[in-house]
């Protein structure tokens, strides 16, 4: 799949860092370094603007090694870029450490998996088809 992208960033675009990865990182687009305080959520801007062919969508994820050495996550993991939208990409960063998290021009801040989905209609009824399951949930099945 060839994927429409402008590249308004001083960063190389985004790329598999190996032959079977899933995500592409997503490097901070900055005019200066941000200093992302605990608790502290922002938007970093990547210089990024794609266009996705419809049934399709850009899931932004946490970086693993961010998220468990740093404490930086995507706070609304996954996000979601719709295949209409064509503004500049921004990811939403939250840092859940105790400690001040510098982010600089060219960081690794996110990854992005282009994802397909459906496009459903709903059909109204009065009742559900029965399933071994049914009803139960959160944690029903054990720990």
């Amino acid at each position: 799949m060839i994927v429409k992208i402008i590249n308004k960033s001083k960063n190389e675009l985004p790329k598999y860092e190996t032959l079977l990865s899933a995500g592409m990182d997503l490097r901070a687009n900055l005019e200066e370094p941000i200093l992302l305080k605990p608790f502290q959520r922002l938007v970093v801007k990547t210089g990024l603007f794609i266009s996705l062919q419809q049934g399709y969508e850009a899931q932004i994820r946490p970086r693993s090694g961010l998220a468990l050495k740093k404490g930086i996550t995507v706070l609304n993991s996954p996000g979601t870029i719709d295949a209409d939208y064509r503004g500049e990409i921004g990811v939403i960063l939250i840092n859940l450490s105790d400690s001040d998290f510098e982010i600089n021009t060219g960081d690794r801040i996110a990854q992005m998996i282009i994802a397909k989905h459906e496009t459903i209609e709903w059909e109204a009824v009065d009742k559900l088809d029965d399933s071994v399951r049914g009803d139960k949930g959160f944690g029903s099945t054990g720990v």
